[in-house]
């Protein structure tokens, strides 16, 4: 079995995310009843409910849905988890991401019930969870940060997430100093190295090439708290984990990346890695792209790209691509019908890129949809639904069969950042996009896919980031010299081809900034050299340079005014 069971009672036990490989041992340990505490999205490898209850219900479990943001504990929460856990049929077995919020549901509904709040924490303890804070046997709230200096609980920088941007920028500023205390928040047991999953579903990379233990990429001397966040505190410098247990800071980091809303597509998450539908955005069903793909002679392909904000805009096309690329190399391409639902009016944000682009469309002779948004799917008669606009500008539904779809998820930022005081009316962090520094908090910054600058979403941005955002924090902390610019840089290789690359590099307001000279390499043309560097040295750079903090091609500038 891949995750641990922990018994809490003769009845009850949690763990953290089951997979549907695990159904059968569950079984075979005597479970009944299933509780699913953690919202679909909340990690890129994580299986949906949809697909968890399916494998459940035909191995004879119960199963209930009752999701839970980190942290947020209602009481429709706590008493929708009571009802299950006394309508159920014993032995119930409830999980989340990490087990925190089953077994704090469980602690808060038997509190409730008037168990003593000193034998639920003897028992949860016993379990390897603390909950005093969730529980109520420690203060509210207690004094500002200035009381917790040299605690456990206290550090210098605290970073949310460690993901490329959050490991970066932890890299970034070790690199600049060891002098301060750094924390680095995130339950996840490995990292991925998204890039690449592209070609995962193109046949090129393997897939178990991308990704690591957690354990081995934290930098040393970086205190790693193996848990989910569940609030942010910025008036009181601290950060609830799930657990309510709080975290103090000095200066915080906000890097939690992108939630991917597979239910913003009715019927998605009950067809996802079946019936022809797939999408490299989720680290398990890259594969099974690659399995459609060259498995097809015939037939009607569709990608889709949903409405901006998205990670990798270029990623939907991409998939593309490669596929038709390999549906031409083996002489089968005249029999598929290829189509590009795009949700946005043109094929490419930046129009230089455009030309080369659309050389490719023709070639894989690619129908182009723009202003088509996904709606819903039928996995089963294998029938997708797109909005669109007819010529008298009425919003109308238009269907397509398919025999294979890849599926770019509508995406928004995570729910714990949505419901914070730091995020904009539209969910994001709230940052100045030069400085990447917080508009209304000056100790915050944040990098990466969840804040609201203007900027592609890709690990080449997260890559430049981390070393202004570093070196902007240690400036507020008269460290360093002079406040470094972020210009927006983000980058796309766009593999058209296997062996060929239009290499996308731009920023703010879709400005051209190449990092090679144009006779070495012309980003607006498909280029071998762009394919070598995206297949051979982007991936070393990521694990061994962005990852630890070598700054090769990315050391900040900072302004003459601040020097």
């Amino acid at each position: 079995m891949s995750v641990k069971l922990i018994p809490v009672t003769d009845s009850f036990s949690v763990s953290t995310q089951i997979t549907v490989a695990d159904i059968p041992v569950l079984v075979e340990a005597g479970v009944k009843s299933l509780i699913c505490n953690r919202p679909d999205g909340e990690a890129n490898d994580q299986p949906t409910i949809t697909e968890i209850r399916s494998a459940a219900e035909a191995a004879g479990l119960h199963i209930a849905y009752i999701p839970v943001v980190s942290g947020a504990f209602s009481a429709a929460d706590i008493e929708d988890f009571a009802k299950a856990l006394s309508s159920m049929e014993a032995p119930v077995h409830a999980f989340c991401r990490t087990g925190t919020r089953s077994i704090t549901l469980w602690s808060l509904q038997q509190k409730a019930q008037g168990v003593p709040v000193d034998e639920l924490l003897a028992t949860t303890k016993d379990c390897g969870y603390d909950l005093s804070n969730a529980l109520g046997s420690a203060p509210a709230t207690e004094s500002k940060v200035t009381g917790h200096k040299g605690s456990k609980d206290h550090y210098d920088i605290v970073i949310v997430g460690a993901g490329a941007a959050g490991i970066s920028v932890a890299s970034s500023l070790m690199a600049r100093t060891q002098a301060l205390s750094i924390a680095i928040i995130d339950p996840a047991e490995v990292h991925y190295y998204q890039p690449g999953w592209t070609m995962v579903g193109g046949g090129i990379f393997r897939q178990e090439d991308t990704v690591k233990t957690m354990a081995s990429l934290i930098p040393q001397g970086v205190h790693w708290i193996k848990a989910a966040v569940g609030n942010f505190e910025p008036e009181e410098n601290r950060v609830l984990l799930e657990d309510s247990h709080p975290v103090y800071y000095d200066r915080l980091i906000v890097a939690p990346g992108i939630k991917l809303d597979w239910h913003g597509v009715d019927g998605l998450v009950e067809t996802l890695g079946r019936n022809g539908v797939t999408s490299n955005y989720r680290y398990d069903l890259a594969p099974y792209t690659w399995k459609l793909v060259s498995s097809m002679k015939k037939g009607k392909a569709l990608f889709t790209q949903p409405p901006m904000p998205i990670k990798c805009a270029g990623a939907p096309q991409k998939a593309l691509y490669l596929s038709g690329d390999h549906w031409h190399r083996n002489g089968v391409l005249d029999n598929i019908d290829i189509s590009f639902y795009n949700a946005g009016p043109v094929l490419f944000g930046v129009k230089e890129y455009v030309p080369a682009l659309m050389e490719y469309i023709e070639k894989y002779d690619a129908a182009l949809k723009f202003g088509h948004r996904l709606t819903r799917i039928d996995g089963d008669s294998q029938t997708a639904w797109f909005e669109t606009q007819n010529e008298s500008g009425d919003m109308v539904e238009v269907r397509s069969d398919f025999d294979m779809i890849h599926v770019c998820p509508p995406q928004t930022a995570p729910d714990f950042v949505k419901q914070s005081p730091l995020s904009d009316d539209a969910g994001w962090i709230d940052v100045d996009q030069n400085t990447l520094q917080h508009k209304r908090y000056e100790n915050i910054w944040s990098l990466g896919d969840a804040m609201n600058a203007p900027n592609a979403k890709t690990a080449a941005a997260a890559r430049m980031q981390a070393p202004i955002v570093a070196n902007n924090l240690l400036h507020d902390m008269n460290l360093v010299t002079g406040v470094a610019h972020y210009n927006g840089y983000g980058s796309c290789p766009l593999t058209v081809e296997r062996g060929k690359i239009v290499l996308a590099e731009f920023g703010y307001g879709g400005k051209l900034l190449p990092s090679f000279p144009g006779w070495l390499l012309n980003g607006q043309r498909p280029s071998r050299l762009a394919w070598i560097l995206k297949e051979q040295i982007l991936p070393p750079i990521y694990w061994k340079a962005m990852l630890k903090g070598k700054e090769w091609m990315v050391s900040p500038e900072r302004s003459k005014a601040d020097t």
